[in-house]
């Protein structure tokens, strides 16, 4: 990071360098892995895994936390920014961003007609309460569907891809959609494509970041 006048920082400086000038060690120790989240582990495990990896490549780095921009519950996988050390400071500003996923509506009956308009009606402002298993109080609350679209459908099943804000529910809103359409519907599979401003085009796997620390 420069000065005002354009200089770059000098060694009594509180400022980092640009990333290009720091060592691997600095870089974890004030980074962001963007990680596609496998299935089965929970997202604070996977924070956790992540943290013991830097710090167990003998690359000098000190990572004592680690935190994710947004949870996931364990089934479901995608994009999970990982904060290492300093940055997770950041962690609040990035759980606030806006959230993208594709989702597979299970329908209870063959898709109606009409799917795709029904679906749109449901972007704007929506009402939900947190499920029971919910680690947040349940009580009603709104939440702004900025985008929702059918992208495929076939008999039973509907691809959908929901744009929406930090703290919506999918599971409820493929549930209130199925009632809409009048057929019954659940969520199955779950993947989050985006959190802003990070995305699915640069996803690193744990093999990924395992073979960048070890070469």
């Amino acid at each position: 990071m420069a000065r005002g006048s354009g200089s770059s920082p000098d060694s009594d400086s509180p400022l980092r360098g640009p990333p290009e000038e720091r060592s691997v060690a600095e870089l974890l120790e004030f980074g962001v892995v963007n990680l596609d989240k496998p299935p089965g582990p929970s997202a604070h495990q996977v924070s956790g895994w992540v943290r013991d990896l830097t710090n167990d490549a003998g690359l000098g780095a000190d990572v004592d936390r680690a935190a994710h921009a947004g949870t996931l519950d364990p089934k479901v996988t995608g994009c999970l920014p990982v904060l290492l050390g300093d940055a997770t400071r950041l962690a609040q500003v990035f759980l606030e961003g806006t959230k993208e996923y594709v989702a597979v509506l299970e329908l209870h009956a063959p898709a109606p007609a009409d799917l795709e308009s029904v679906a749109s009606g449901f972007e704007g402002e929506v009402y939900q309460k947190p499920p029971r298993k919910s680690a947040v109080r349940r009580r009603l609350r709104s939440r702004t569907i900025h985008e929702l679209e059918v992208l495929e459908a076939r008999d039973r099943q509907a691809l959908l891809r929901i744009r929406c804000e930090s703290g919506t529910y999918v599971r409820k809103l493929c549930h209130d959609l199925g009632l809409a359409l009048g057929t019954g519907a659940h969520m199955g599979d779950l993947r989050r494509t985006a959190t802003d401003p990070f995305d699915d085009r640069d996803l690193v796997t744990f093999h990924d970041l395992a073979d960048a620390l070890v070469w």
